[in-house]
């Protein structure tokens, strides 16, 4: 009798022990599975539900929850776009602190002068308004069918590759994550030199150059 009952106890700690192994291990998955839909970008956030990694230069990033009422297509098309747009305009802001073309003599010394000399008196960002529109327009269809899934058309992508850069689909996806991330720092960067520029009345490269870092 006392062999069978150490034997039962024997038993019984194996299967206890083995129930809290299990346990355990449960845990420890459902933990790295909790601690695996944190945003990589915002640990101590969740990572939005449409934020799956699955976009170039998709690190989870949306705080305010805008990608969980808004179609993902559409707002990567809209950062896309913003973001070429700025990069142009960050280097065009740059250059025209170097040079000025020599039939735009007393041209305004800094870009939000010239916005406001262009936009009172002659009128091009008028004409600028117009062309961007009809681009605008013309290209609402492809977006439109992307979004309502009758195209398998990317974000942003209107097959305009002259280089023949995206040939190979590894540089090609490289090539889309520098593009995401240079178009979100020129967004800043631009924001940062129209503010200096109005508080300052100097251009970026004139700021730095004169040593007055605070307007």
């Amino acid at each position: 009798m006392a062999f069978v009952s150490v034997g039962a106890i024997s038993g019984t700690k194996a299967r206890f022990s083995a129930v809290s192994a299990q346990r355990v291990n449960c845990a420890r998955r459902s933990s790295v599975a909790m601690m695996a839909e944190k945003s990589p970008s915002v640990p101590f956030m969740d990572r939005p539900p449409a934020l799956d990694g699955s976009m170039p230069g998709d690190v989870g990033f949306d705080p305010l929850g805008i990608s969980s009422f808004l179609n993902l297509k559409w707002l990567r098309e809209a950062e896309l776009k913003h973001g070429r747009i700025c990069m142009l305009a960050a280097l065009g802001w740059i250059v025209q602190e170097l040079y000025t073309f020599p039939f735009y003599p007393g041209a305004p010394h800094i870009p939000t002068a010239a916005h406001d000399y262009m936009a009172r008196w002659n009128g091009p960002l008028g004409q600028i308004l117009l062309f961007t529109s009809f681009f605008e327009i013309m290209t609402l269809p492809a977006v439109i069918q992307m979004i309502t899934g009758e195209s398998d058309r990317a974000p942003g992508d209107f097959c305009f590759d002259p280089l023949g850069l995206g040939k190979d689909p590894e540089k090609l996806y490289k090539y889309q994550v520098n593009e995401v991330k240079n178009g979100r720092l020129a967004m800043i960067a631009v924001g940062g030199f129209v503010h200096q520029a109005w508080l300052s009345n100097m251009g970026a490269l004139e700021q730095l150059s004169k040593g007055k870092l605070l307007p």
